[in-house]
């Protein structure tokens, strides 16, 4: 049985949140485990690792800004401290670079320009285009944990952003250990990894999306595999 933690603020309008639960079934499902999951809004989060102990991953979930930012940043935290696997999709991706920026890197006052347009150090800025509701190809570096569960191939994925990482920050968050390893055609930044753990990704894409097409998505497996290692 593995137990993931939904950080986020639960909308049944969101396409992201109708996705992820058959995501985590599909996944489980084809792996033969059962899976449950209980959605955490950020709003309630105020004893991250009283409140997420009984859970063996954390998954901080599209559709932000989240009603707490404080609230999400400590439940990354949790999970990246105590050595949980950890996937952030979208709002997820954003808002895990922020907490490694402010808690590992340095960067005290990292911030997100969508919540504080006018913060010192804005490591999530909008992108050059947007990529609501846009997909695309991905390539992942080779030798990455991402590359790995993608087999070694492209990913044509699907999007719902505007913000991404400020290239600006990029040395300093790989300086402090991060890894950029997904990459579009462009070679803008699409997905990081933090290496030396079972699981910690982060992707700019929404992997969940596919279940609504009735399709597994092997990062969502490799996340599940390694909430019941």
């Amino acid at each position: 049985m593995a137990r993931i933690a939904l950080i986020g603020d639960f909308n049944p309008e969101v396409i992201a949140h109708q996705a992820i639960p058959p995501a985590l079934q599909l996944a489980a499902t084809h792996a033969g485990q059962s899976v449950t999951w209980g959605w955490i809004g950020t709003d309630t989060i105020t004893d991250a690792p009283g409140q997420l102990a009984a859970f063996d991953a954390v998954w901080c979930v599209p559709a932000s800004p989240y009603r707490s930012m404080a609230g999400a940043l400590a439940a990354i935290r949790f999970a990246r401290e105590s050595g949980r696997p950890f996937l952030g999709t979208c709002g997820g991706f954003q808002h895990a670079l922020i907490e490694f920026a402010r808690d590992v890197a340095g960067i005290a006052a990292a911030d997100h320009a969508e919540t504080n347009a006018g913060g010192n150090d804005l490591v999530v800025t909008p992108l050059a285009c947007s990529l609501v509701e846009q997909r695309g190809e991905i390539v992942f570096t080779p030798g990455s944990q991402l590359h790995r569960v993608f087999s070694g191939q492209p990913a044509r994925e699907g999007y719902h952003c505007s913000y991404g990482v400020n290239p600006a920050y990029r040395a300093r968050l790989e300086a402090a250990g991060l890894r950029f390893t997904g990459f579009d055609a462009a070679g803008d930044t699409r997905a990081f990894e933090l290496p030396g753990r079972p699981f910690f990704a982060g992707t700019l894409f929404q992997p969940e999306r596919s279940a609504l097409r009735g399709l597994r998505h092997p990062l969502i497996e490799a996340f599940l595999t390694a909430a019941r290692v």
